[in-house]
């Protein structure tokens, strides 16, 4: 300032370390408040270091000292509220450096009525995690979504006459490791099942492995009322006599038996009068084989439908 003594227009400002913060750069300090003096009592200080999904951070404790057991320092993967706690430390001892597995991490101090320490200098620097394995490929099925890095969801969908053993959506999860929050799904050909859709496939159990032994099968057919089903059996490859394929037109093995398939020579299809159809697969304790069925929910007699191709492949 202009006058006959120098001085400056405000008091010179002081660089302090505070109770807490929010960073967001790659690359940061956190210290005790009042570093590298000593911290004041009763403090409840919070920082909060959120990145960009697909990244953790990396602590590296330079300098650490609080009244052991009273004062500590914890350290949270996630929010101060819902957060999974890492470690606490507390005393005079330098932790080791640690990883946090999530892009957000949070730190929290506590101090209680006495004994002021220096407290604690902390650098921290991002690094990309890894991604969770791919899941490719998926047997009888599809996956849905490409992004396999942390926090990121992927579902699974079976094809036709296969069923989604497991859950169809998975998460990358947090971690050292980068791992799904549960096993892969599979898509199997179930020994039977209820089926609702008006047309789709059946396959024999285990398809397209052979089917297994000892084998009782059976699958109910329902489509809407006023609709009769179409089922093509044109190839079945199955142990002749022994292992077969029954048909009922109708719920249940009291219903008019409309056929009964087995071997390998070319099978004409049949048709239903009633909108629900029992098929039942049996196996027997040796040569085993495979088949896959289509069928189509139509009008009954009405015949214009039946060029679809609805064929049964080995």
């Amino acid at each position: 300032m202009p006058g006959p003594v120098r001085r400056w227009n405000y008091p010179v400002p002081l660089c302090i370390a505070q109770c807490g913060g929010s960073m967001t750069d790659f690359s940061g300090v956190i210290l005790s408040p009042g570093f590298p003096g000593n911290y004041q009592s009763s403090l409840d200080c919070t920082w909060r270091v959120q990145l960009p999904i697909g990244f953790g951070i990396h602590l590296q404790f330079l300098n650490f000292s609080t009244e052991p057991v009273h004062d500590y320092l914890e350290v949270r993967s996630g929010t101060l509220e819902t957060g999974t706690v890492i470690d606490r430390f507390s005393g005079p001892v330098v932790p080791n450096s640690l990883f946090s597995t999530t892009h957000e991490t949070t730190l929290f101090f506590h101090s209680d009525y006495s004994q002021n320490k220096p407290g604690f200098h902390i650098v921290y620097q991002a690094y990309e995690l890894q991604r969770c394995p791919d899941p490719r490929p998926f047997r009888n099925g599809i996956v849905i979504g490409q992004d396999y890095s942390v926090g990121m969801t992927i579902s699974f969908e079976c094809l036709p006459g296969y069923t989604l053993i497991g859950e169809a959506s998975l998460t990358c999860l947090h971690g050292v490791s980068r791992n799904w929050n549960h096993p892969i799904p599979r898509c199997e050909a179930l020994c039977g099942g209820n089926i609702t859709s008006l047309n789709g496939t059946i396959y024999s159990p285990g398809h397209p492995a052979e089917y297994p032994h000892f084998q009782d099968c059976m699958w109910t057919v329902r489509v809407p009322p006023g609709y009769g089903i179409y089922i093509n059996f044109s190839v079945i490859n199955t142990e002749p006599i022994y292992d077969y394929i029954t048909v009922w037109d109708g719920p249940d093995q009291t219903s008019p038996q409309i056929g009964q398939f087995s071997g390998t020579s070319l099978q004409e299809g049949v048709s239903t009068t009633a909108n629900q159809v029992l098929i039942k697969f049996h196996s027997d304790f040796s040569t085993s084989g495979f088949f896959e069925l289509h069928y189509y929910g139509n009008f009954p007699f009405d015949t214009s439908r039946e060029h679809v191709s609805l064929s049964l492949f080995i």
